[in-house]
């Protein structure tokens, strides 16, 4: 697989569908790759520790599937870091502004586009570079950050964020969003819709990509509707509960 896969996804798709990763075996992780075209793994509320992060970015790559990560909020550290695991996209929490997200952007890019530190020994290997400079030039021109659009002070500042020339675009998290701008847990409610979609809007207009969690098929549907390039859908937990549920529901039933 090469850097750039995920760029090529995205231009090749009229949308891409990515599972939400926040177990950290790499067995669970093979399981949503045979269904899903990318992986992320969830490290701001998951339960994944450095070496679990680790393997997941590599069992992605064997695949031939991208692997992303949801960084904790501000860990500019670690974005840098999963990057030399091998990811190739990188999502930032509660981002509320355009120097935040140009800080942000620029950390994952080489110089002189930005301030990323050179040390990628694993993701030399899992891509197979020819050299050094081809992977550093390569990764410039691939890796994709996506600031989470999340909070009041965000939503306020769309246009200057998604003019952030180095940004690849923007993550919608519909749970915090509703919560910001309305005062309670309402992800599928009419005021998040509207601002979901006028960002989606934002976002295509600009060149940039348009990403959003969606707990279910149907939210999924929804958001491709307004326009969506990349949904994460549900997530490893959820699957498993809600898979199991329903078996034992139907199982029930019959006796």
């Amino acid at each position: 697989m090469t850097v750039s896969r995920f760029r090529q996804l995205l231009t090749e798709n009229d949308v891409v569908l990515s599972a939400w990763a926040g177990l950290g075996d790499p067995v669970v992780h093979e399981a949503l790759l045979d269904a899903f075209d990318v992986l992320t793994l969830d490290v701001q509320h998951g339960l994944q520790g450095m070496e679990e992060i680790r393997e997941g970015c590599a069992r992605a790559v064997f695949k031939n599937k991208p692997a992303m990560v949801r960084v904790p909020v501000g860990d500019l550290a670690m974005a840098g870091r999963v990057l030399d695991f091998g990811a190739t996209g990188v999502i930032l929490p509660m981002v509320n502004s355009a120097d935040e997200a140009s800080h942000f952007a620029r950390s994952l890019l080489y110089p002189p586009k930005g301030t990323r530190s050179f040390g990628p020994a694993r993701a030399l290997s899992l891509f197979g570079a020819a050299s050094a400079e081809s992977y550093i030039a390569e990764a410039n021109e691939a890796v994709l950050s996506l600031a989470m659009i999340e909070t009041a002070g965000a939503y306020r500042e769309i246009d200057a964020i998604l003019a952030v020339p180095e940004l690849g675009g923007v993550f919608v998290g519909p749970s915090d969003l509703s919560l910001a701008l309305g005062g309670r847990l309402d992800p599928n409610g009419a005021a998040t819709d509207e601002a979901a979609q006028a960002i989606c809007r934002k976002a295509k207009d600009g060149g940039k990509v348009a990403a959003v969690y969606a707990a279910n098929a149907a939210d999924a549907r929804r958001y491709r509707a307004m326009g969506y390039d990349l949904i994460c859908v549900a997530s490893d937990i959820a699957l498993l509960r809600q898979a199991s549920l329903a078996l034992c529901a139907d199982i029930k039933r019959a006796l």
